[in-house]
């Protein structure tokens, strides 16, 4: 995917479900989404099943099956060899709607059979970029 592409993502999307969001300030997940709530026009939801309490003053979804909404970049930080398992628990929340979202793979996360799986069912994928450094990088300020 070219960068007029994930411009093109980037500012057509209203929201961003953060999945594997740490609590931890010196995680890149904690940093992207502290930028992410913090500098961006997107409406941010956070996801890890592991924590209890907010992260970053906001609430965190245990799933996306949680979520009051279908986002539309699923931004997702796990280790490309969990993404098989992560796909298959989280896609069915919003198998009904996925056509025109984005699935999102991290810098330095790759998994064709998920690109595969996720492009089959209408959406579209990004992989091994930052959404973070993509943002700052492609979206004139004030979008």
């Amino acid at each position: 995917m070219n960068n007029a592409d994930i411009k093109s993502i980037l500012e057509s999307a209203a929201s961003v479900a953060v999945i594997g969001v740490s609590s931890n300030p010196e995680r890149a997940s904690h940093q992207v989404a502290a930028y992410l709530i913090e500098q961006t026009h997107f409406d941010v939801y956070l996801i890890n099943p592991t924590v209890t309490q907010e992260i970053l003053g906001q609430p965190v979804y245990k799933s996306l099956a949680d979520l009051p909404i279908v986002p539309d970049i699923i931004d997702v930080f796990r280790k490309a060899e969990d993404m098989p398992a992560v796909f298959e628990s989280e896609f069915p929340a919003i198998a009904d709607s996925s056509a025109g979202k984005t699935w999102w793979m991290q810098l330095g996360i790759e998994n064709d059979d998920v690109a595969k799986l996720a492009s089959d069912a209408g959406m579209k994928v990004v992989m091994d970029r930052c959404i973070k450094v993509d943002y700052l990088n492609l979206v004139p300020e004030g979008k």
